[in-house]
């Protein structure tokens, strides 16, 4: 698989419904999940999939001609296993604030392809590095 965006995120971009500059953006590391570009929520994500660490909040956040980008971060691993993509979520209201249920959280893009991906991590620190690319973390259109 490529890394791709989920339908419904661009759909949550047009409408309204997801907001990359003002609501809580995280990623996590998944393992066993199969992509489908259907998905909306995390808690389809993880009816197939198990989810092994989240980030905190992105931070340095920016959307400039179409591309998102944000400092890199990291993920406190739960528990050992192999072959885990990244899965970029909006973790809160689209207004920002705490996280609310994986049923609310909205699914942006995953990731299994690239530099380091399927990440194969022990127990621990991952070190999430982003792309200093022309399409950063996302680009959109």
């Amino acid at each position: 698989m490529a890394n791709a965006l989920f339908t419904p995120a661009a759909e949550g971009f047009i409408s309204g419904l997801i907001d990359l500059d003002t609501a809580v953006i995280k990623c996590a590391l998944v393992r066993g999940y199969t992509y489908s570009a259907a998905h909306v929520f995390v808690s389809e994500v993880v009816a197939t999939g198990t989810i092994n660490g989240t980030s905190a909040a992105l931070s340095s956040v920016s959307v400039t001609g179409g591309v998102f980008d944000a400092a890199d971060t990291t993920i406190t691993t739960t528990a050992s296993g192999t072959d885990h993509g990244l899965l970029l979520f909006q973790s809160s209201a689209v207004t920002g604030g705490a996280d609310v249920a994986n049923t609310s959280q909205r699914v942006i893009a995953y990731y299994d392809t690239g530099t380091g991906l399927p990440i194969q991590p022990g127990t621990g620190t991952v070190n999430v590095t982003w792309s200093n690319g022309a399409s950063k973390i996302l680009k959109v259109g």
